[in-house]
């Protein structure tokens, strides 16, 4: 690559991963957001975190492009190219992020005027790894770190074992109290989207390694 398609391909792929990381900023604040409704059964913030994945969607077909127009113009080198690929996988798993922290949301919004079940201490322990982990595998990205990124993706082991305990304890109410199920049910829906996100963090961490040394294998198996 000439000196000056090495400038421009780089002044590109700044620009990516700007929207990049802007995007993982959205998605973080979605799963805030979402979080807080639950708590407060605050529906008209649920609905604003449905009606803000439209900015997010936006936001992924721009990046989707500018990577398909860098590949067209700016001839990448196969490290380059790894790099412009693997940020359009992760724009694509932090949009499916924020479809399930909309789906929270559309929980909330179901749940009408239901009091909550039970408090809340799982979920929110929830959140709060998964936005550890999302952060975690976009700052494994930006240094091209892969054995940071293999480190977030053993915290799934965490969240799926926080997932397990929250679905483990909602059967037990069920069982023991049949008109519960409809209020655990929405509970349960809102701890599996939490759970997805956890795997979508993943598949970023498997980019990220790909990224670093070419190697592209599942992790988590």
């Amino acid at each position: 690559m000439s000196q000056h398609l090495r400038g421009e391909y780089d002044r590109q792929f700044a620009h990516i991963r700007d929207d990049l990381l802007r995007m993982g900023t959205l998605v973080d604040q979605s799963i805030v957001k979402a979080l807080e409704s639950l708590q407060k059964r605050d529906r008209p913030l649920a609905q604003r975190v449905i009606d803000e994945d439209e900015a997010i969607n936006a936001l992924r077909f721009k990046i989707e492009e500018a990577c398909l127009a860098l590949i067209a113009t700016q001839q990448p080198t196969a490290t380059d190219l790894r790099a412009v690929v693997a940020a359009m996988s992760i724009v694509i798993e932090m949009e499916r992020m924020a479809d399930h922290a909309a789906g929270i949301a559309k929980t909330v919004i179901l749940m009408g005027d239901e009091p909550l079940l039970k408090p809340l201490i799982d979920i929110p322990r929830m959140v709060k790894l998964a936005r550890e982990m999302l952060q975690g595998s976009l700052d494994a990205y930006v240094a091209c770190n892969a054995d940071e990124a293999r480190e977030i993706a053993n915290r799934d082991d965490e969240m799926d074992f926080l997932y397990q305990a929250v679905f483990e304890e909602l059967l037990e109410i069920m069982a023991s109290k049949p008109g519960s199920v409809q209020r655990a049910t929405f509970l349960m829906w809102c701890a599996h989207n939490l759970e997805r996100i956890g795997d979508r963090v993943t598949n970023i961490a498997e980019r990220v390694i790909f990224v670093s040394t070419g190697d592209m294998r599942e992790l988590n198996v």
